[in-house]
């Protein structure tokens, strides 16, 4: 027995009978609250019938329900319960229930048109026991008219908000519940079932990466790591809403809304606004004249919202900001994530795992024929989840990137692409295994373009990329190191044989594999105090490996560059000749006065040193390359008590206070007052943007106690 639609099937000459595509979980069709069958029997009334006079959910964030489902974090009066694990409600009826005469049985109903067939219209049946992750009710007490049940949801079914409705057998057909939304339902991943395609065998890891609402980003580079707390806030009201919408806004159908597959890949491409006017607005041209800067931003609670309430894009975003908001869309849902952090990052356009620096005769970067970059760090995500859709031992983790980079089936996203198949080189695998495989394995080689045309491999550097790759350790603020996870150690067997894989599985490349570069001559250079206002030293060391006598010629190229590795200008430009003795080092120290970058600085203050150098004996072309990010001067948070405990910006109340000032000196001071929603450890994050200087920042952990004092001042 199902709902009637009161929606004619559409007419037209397509040869099809169907019903329109089930794509809105907010849009809702009538459900008759009667349906007759046959007719009415002689003497029989309504008032002789089993009747619903009240439902109760517990779904107060303190009752049972909510608890045992970790669901009492979030902001939300409805009942939230986790798909495959069973919930409690309680029903009363009119009289007393006779469980040999009555029937009854709850009905679950998502989107405009349900279908049993699509499990967006749901009969739970009533059975003597529950069987695991499938569905079910049974009742587990029975005292006069109110009867209690346990209701088991199935371990795939949809993710989403349902509407309840109880029906009851009466001989003169079906009587049901009349619509209350206060009896909706939200059903959400399960990391917790195992039948569930997100189960997560380790609590810490739960706790971290499904119930974590504040987390930390790394950027910056591998030598000066910078982080920055992120409030992912996935339990704030309204957010899960917001989310929810995400999945109508890209039209994905109701009956693809159990497959964390699915939802993840939807997911990369609505976070960025590139081809469907997704979240975030994508910029990085440090013009952010009609939004905010992306550096501006600490979570994505407003981003979110905004973009609900507006249903317009809101500006503006780079990498960390996209991850930022996707790993809240992630975590809400239930899916287990993580915000990852790969420093010197490949954007490969022709995945041929090769960044082509080409240098002219005298070893200079010809910037007309280098068209690759590196970025200095690309922040992507992993989600947790199984993968039937592959061969045996590829679920896990998994890379999503809803950054705008690449077109992948007509659309800006990435993933799901599982990371073990992106170590092992099965780049065949979907989705985007090549790209992500490009992005931490690419080769940088340093070409010298000759005036015939020729391009001759001077160097072959297959470590600068994915020299690092980083997440936030669980449990703590630290760093974790999950290089291996993606790659194995250059020069084993295991990595040979992960490229030979690769390779054979249609990943192009050009690499120099036959190229042995000379040693003869060694070129490194380090740079010293990069306090951002103070002069900067590059001291750059030759050593003469050989027993003969040879002289150089080198060049120094400084810029001012976009994190993406995309150089702005030029700021320095400084040649000079070394004798180098044999079986000797000789070091030159460069000196860049502040004067020369400061006027020219982009927002992350990135400076990128390229030096290459000519042995004249020889003519072998010697290349090194490095980016640093100037040390930026924090924000200094304080927090005072006073008039009844009042503080400064929590993150978790989610309240964001804006200030405008004309002009900043040395010290800048303000101070602002909020009232916290709840006890225990919280964040005060704040930061500051101005043309001149972005990504200022500076946060503070402070702990709420749950009883006030009385009003003091200190």
């Amino acid at each position: 027995l199902k709902p009637t639609s009161r929606t004619s099937t559409p007419t037209g000459l397509n040869g099809r009978r169907a019903l329109p595509p089930n794509v809105s979980n907010e849009e809702e069709d009538e459900v008759p609250t009667m349906e007759t069958i046959g007719l009415m029997p002689r003497g029989f009334t309504l008032k002789d019938a089993l009747e619903v006079q009240e439902i109760f959910l517990f779904n107060r964030e303190y009752d049972r329900n909510k608890r045992e489902h970790h669901t009492d974090k979030y902001y939300n009066l409805k009942l939230i319960v986790r798909r495959g694990q069973p919930f409690h409600i309680q029903i009363t009826f009119t009289r007393q229930y006779n469980p040999e005469k009555d029937q009854f049985w709850i009905e679950y109903v998502i989107g405009r048109y349900p279908q049993e067939n699509k499990g967006t219209y749901i009969v739970v049946p009533l059975v003597q026991e529950l069987q695991s992750g499938k569905w079910g009710a049974t009742i587990t007490h029975s005292n006069d008219r109110t009867i209690d049940l346990n209701v088991m949801p199935a371990a795939n079914c949809i993710v989403g908000k349902f509407r309840m409705y109880v029906a009851t057998l009466t001989p003169a057909g079906i009587l049901r519940t009349r619509r209350n939304p206060n009896t909706d339902t939200y059903i959400l991943f399960n990391p917790w079932c195992a039948e569930d395609s997100v189960y997560l065998d380790d609590e810490q890891e739960r706790q971290e990466y499904v119930l974590n609402d504040l987390g930390t980003i790394f950027y910056g580079d591998p030598e000066s790591i910078r982080t920055r707390s992120w409030n992912f806030g996935q339990f704030e009201e309204g957010i899960l809403d917001a989310c929810l919408y995400l999945m109508d806004k890209a039209q994905l159908d109701l009956s693809g809304r159990g497959n964390p597959i699915k939802i993840s890949r939807v997911g990369s491409a609505m976070i960025n606004s590139k081809d469907d006017e997704g979240v975030v607005v994508g910029s990085w041209n440090n013009m952010y004249e009609y939004g905010v800067p992306p550096s501006v931003w600490t979570g994505s609670v407003d981003i979110l919202l905004e973009y609900h309430s507006s249903k317009q894009p809101v500006r503006y975003g780079q990498c960390w900001v996209f991850t930022g908001v996707f790993n809240t869309f992630l975590r809400c849902l239930g899916i287990p994530a993580r915000v990852v952090t790969n420093f010197s990052s490949a954007h490969d356009n022709d995945a041929n795992l090769q960044m082509d620096f080409f240098l002219d005769e005298n070893g200079k970067v010809d910037s007309h024929l280098t068209k690759d970059s590196i970025w200095n760090y690309h922040c992507w995500n992993e989600a947790w989840m199984s993968r039937p859709d592959l061969p045996v031992g590829f679920g896990g983790w998994q890379v999503v990137d809803s950054t705008p980079q690449e077109n992948s089936d007509g659309m800006y996203r990435c993933g799901p692409a599982s990371v073990q198949a992106v170590k092992h080189g099965h780049v065949c695998f979907q989705f985007d295994a090549p790209f992500v495989y490009a992005e931490v394995n690419s080769d940088v080689v340093y070409l010298k373009a000759m005036k015939d045309g020729r391009r001759i491999v001077q160097k072959v550097d297959k470590t600068h990329i994915g020299k690092l790759i980083v997440t936030k350790e669980v449990g703590t603020n630290r760093m974790k190191d999950i290089t291996g996870l993606y790659k194995f150690e250059e020069g084993t067997e295991e990595e040979r044989l992960a490229l030979e894989t690769a390779l054979m599985y249609g990943v192009k490349t050009h690499r120099a594999q036959d190229v042995v570069p000379s040693t003869e001559v060694d070129m490194d250079f380090v740079v010293g105090d990069t306090t951002l206002g103070n002069d900067i030293k590059v001291k750059i060391t030759f050593k003469n490996n050989s027993q003969t006598r040879y002289t150089a010629t080198a060049y120094l190229s400084g810029n001012i560059v976009f994190y993406t590795g995309v150089a702005k200008c030029e700021f320095k430009n400084h040649n000079f000749d070394v004798t180098l003795e044999p079986m000797k080092a000789q070091t030159v120290e460069v000196l860049i006065k502040s004067s020369e970058y400061m006027s020219q600085l982009l927002e992350q203050a990135f400076l990128h040193f390229f030096i290459t150098a000519r042995v004249n004996e020889t003519e072998n072309i010697l290349a090194k390359q490095k980016t640093i990010a100037l040390k930026i001067p924090p924000l200094v948070l304080k927090v005072n008590i006073c008039s009844c405990m009042r503080f400064i910006a929590l993150y978790r109340q989610n309240h964001t206070n804006l200030f405008h000032c004309r002009d900043v000196g040395r010290n800048l001071t303000w101070e602002s007052k909020c009232i916290p929603k709840r006890e225990g450890p919280q964040k005060l994050m704040a930061s500051l943007s101005c043309d001149a200087l972005r990504h200022v920042y500076g946060e503070l952990d402070i702990h709420v106690q749950k009883t006030v004092p009385s009003c003091t001042s200190l």
